[in-house]
């Protein structure tokens, strides 16, 4: 049987609908149990099995990017524990922390960077910050999904380090929650729960574009006090360090320029301390180095290699072998392919 008979051979559709069905059953019934039921659950889950059901090509590409979905709904699921329930939130001694460290003298006062820029903002600086900061997951998943059509093995290790930096932040909430300087500005130092997502300087991009963009985004804040780590600043930044292992030296300036961008914009805007900056670049470093760590631990690789062959179709697979010289025979009863090297099949830049 050949590579490309392969790719036609597969379970029954009552065999494939276990997977979707029962993922999303799963799904449905933990949300509700959590946050209660959304109509967008609804939009997540038949576009999971839409797409699971509807071709091999289609399944592959939803078993790859459920990655991306995982990131999403444990983002979600975390309105059901806030973690100002968890540990004490920092405001006045995060404030006061920036102000020392960062702080600016203006008329007889010391402030912080975002109120030093606040007084300064104008509306192409405004146009700008909400441009810049509007790429923060929409970049990474163009590049996500440039490198699932191109390069399967660096597709993968993006989406799982994206995922795991994201883990890191996650459990930085819940650690040392922290109130962004919007809080501050709008509340002072004193804790107050339960308070709604906020647009704080993102607002004027809002009110210049004339479309609600950030206040719909906002309001559906999983968490108001989770403002360190800043994953805005750490998302692009894992985006550049793989496009530059993947060889990409174009995408890798783009993205690095984004970073800056929306690390400015992060504070120009009032959503982040430079703090919170500092520490969601620390993050994204931190994760890419577990991750590669991980990487070398042979269990981990193989797990890594049985995904990727998952979301490969054999005849993709079988074409790049080739090219590459790493077949070495067929088992033509198992359909496997016998390969001299296991890992990348591409040569990583370091």
């Amino acid at each position: 049987m050949n590579a490309v008979a392969l790719d036609r051979v597969g379970p029954s559709i009552a065999q494939r609908l276990q997977v979707p069905v029962i993922a999303s059953v799963v799904y449905l019934l933990l949300s509700a149990l959590l946050i209660g039921f959304k109509t967008d659950q609804l939009v997540l889950v038949a576009l999971f099995t839409g797409l699971y059901m509807a071709s091999d090509t289609s399944r592959r590409w939803v078993l790859g990017f459920a990655i991306f979905m995982v990131y999403w709904v444990l983002f979600d699921w975390m309105k059901a524990f806030p973690n100002y329930t968890v540990n004490t939130v920092h405001i006045g001694d995060l404030y006061a922390a920036e102000q020392r460290l960062f702080g600016i003298a203006h008329q007889g006062a010391v402030l912080t960077p975002n109120e030093y820029l606040a007084l300064h903002s104008t509306p192409l600086k405004d146009l700008l910050a909400g441009l810049f900061y509007l790429c923060w997951v929409p970049v990474p998943l163009a590049f996500a999904a440039y490198l699932y059509a191109k390069n399967k093995p660096y597709f993968l290790r993006f989406a799982l380090c994206f995922l795991l930096v994201n883990l890191l932040g996650f459990a930085v909430y819940y650690l040392y929650p922290a109130a962004p300087p919007w809080y501050v500005a709008a509340h002072g130092t004193g804790f107050i729960a339960d308070t709604p997502g906020n647009t704080a300087g993102l607002g004027r991009f809002d009110a210049l574009t004339g479309l609600p963009i950030f206040h719909a985004l906002y309001s559906k804040s999983s968490n108001v006090f989770a403002a360190v780590p800043s994953l805005h600043a750490a998302y692009l930044l894992v985006a550049a360090y793989w496009a530059h292992r993947a060889g990409l030296k174009k995408a890798r300036a783009l993205f690095a320029f984004i970073a800056v961008g929306i690390w400015w914009a992060a504070v120009y805007s009032g959503h982040h301390y430079i703090l919170d900056v500092l520490l969601g670049i620390a993050c994204a470093a931190l994760g890419i180095m577990l991750f590669n760590a991980l990487l070398r631990r042979p269990r981990f690789a193989r797990w890594t290699e049985r995904y990727r062959r998952a979301i490969e179709a054999p005849a993709q697979r079988a074409l790049r072998l080739v090219h590459r010289g790493h077949i070495t025979g067929h088992d033509r009863d198992n359909d496997t392919l016998h390969i001299t090297k296991h890992h990348d099949h591409v040569t990583p830049h370091h």
